[in-house]
């Protein structure tokens, strides 16, 4: 398959600005691969799709907050920064964006915080956009992460134009994050509350948990044709015995083996046994799934609506076939499902 066969167009009024006001009562649209069905739902609804001993697979990293502002030495221009990845704990070395890009060379300084306290060296130019930065401060590592944090702002998507308000750095965050690293959330996750979670355990449902740290790589547009030629960037990924004991003992007993986003779907095709079983990972994935794709592990997707050209629509065809996909994202554009990262959701059974 092409990169143009994953173009439609998107009216802007789609993309979801806001999360809707609860988090298990945005729209949900199910769509049977078997019958060929497409349903409309609430969220909450999944619950009539699971049964005891069935597993959702989810994605526990936690987001932090990726998006710095700070002054350019001399000049005092304000340059945004975006932390990718921590590059070395002891020299406080960070690999991120810079924002506009054209005015940080090695060798400038950067000021962040009112007191500048947090200062910043440029000491590599790695990509026109990335670069390394040297964290100079004063105080240990832990009050070093700490002023990060304090100075840092919930990294929401650029598709979302207005600015950060306070309750984004709740709903921008999964409730079951655990372990700090993505500089993006596993937005599909964003949809479970608390009161579902706790009745889909009531009704016997398992839950296995993963790590795959998002990174920006994933929101990057595919700029080839040929999609066997698009590299994606690695991301940390961490699956332990627990989690693998979980999904294997449903999956040979033929239950239902529900991947939460495409990122823990990412995960688990990153981690499959010669044998169709998932295994323990610790490690890097740059797994990139387009049709056509044979998965071993689920049988059973959620997912948000993904955009034109994006690596997220190719995988989520893969799963559920480009022609069925095509349609319901028709289908979701004239019942004006919301998209992309605080939009709709999607089953796919």
């Amino acid at each position: 398959m092409k990169l143009s066969h994953f173009g439609f167009e998107l009216p802007e009024d789609l993309l979801a600005e806001y999360p809707a006001e609860n988090r298990d009562e945005s729209r949900l649209m199910v769509l049977n691969r078997k019958e060929q069905t497409i349903e409309h739902k609430m969220f909450k609804d999944i619950i009539d799709y699971f049964d005891e001993e069935d597993v959702l697979v989810l994605n526990n990293t936690k987001v932090f907050p990726a998006r710095l502002y700070g002054n350019k030495e001399k000049t005092g221009a304000r340059i945004e920064v975006f932390l990718l990845r921590e590059l070395n704990e002891e020299q406080r070395l960070w690999d991120v964006l810079v924002d506009p890009a054209r005015k940080i060379r090695i060798g400038n300084k950067l000021y962040f915080g009112d007191d500048d306290t947090l200062v910043a060296e440029v000491i590599d130019n790695t990509t026109s956009r990335g670069r390394t930065l040297r964290f100079l401060y004063d105080g240990s590592y832990n009050e070093f992460r700490r002023k990060l944090t304090e100075l840092g702002e919930t990294p929401l998507p650029k598709y979302i134009k207005r600015d950060v308000e306070p309750e984004d750095e709740s709903r921008y965050q999964t409730i079951f994050a655990k372990n700090e690293g993505a500089v993006a959330a596993p937005t599909a996750g964003l949809h479970f509350s608390r009161h579902l979670l706790k009745r889909l355990e009531i009704k016997g449902v398992d839950f296995a948990e993963v790590t795959l740290h998002v990174g920006l790589g994933t929101f990057n547009p595919v700029e080839v044709e040929d999609l066997s030629k698009h590299k994606m960037d690695s991301e940390e990924l961490s699956i332990n015995e627990k989690a693998v004991d979980i999904v294997n003992t449903a999956k040979n007993n033929k239950k239902r083996v529900c991947a939460v986003g495409t990122t823990a779907m990412r995960a688990i095709e990153s981690a499959v046994s010669s044998n169709g079983e998932l295994n323990e990972f610790e490690g890097w994935t740059n797994r990139f799934i387009f049709p056509p794709y044979e998965f071993s592990i689920a049988n059973c997707m959620i997912t948000n609506f993904h955009t034109p050209k994006s690596t997220l629509l190719m995988m989520v065809s893969a799963f559920a076939g480009h022609d069925f996909i095509k349609r319901a994202y028709d289908e979701a554009i004239k019942e004006k499902y919301k998209f992309y990262s605080y939009g709709d959701a999607m089953l796919i059974i």
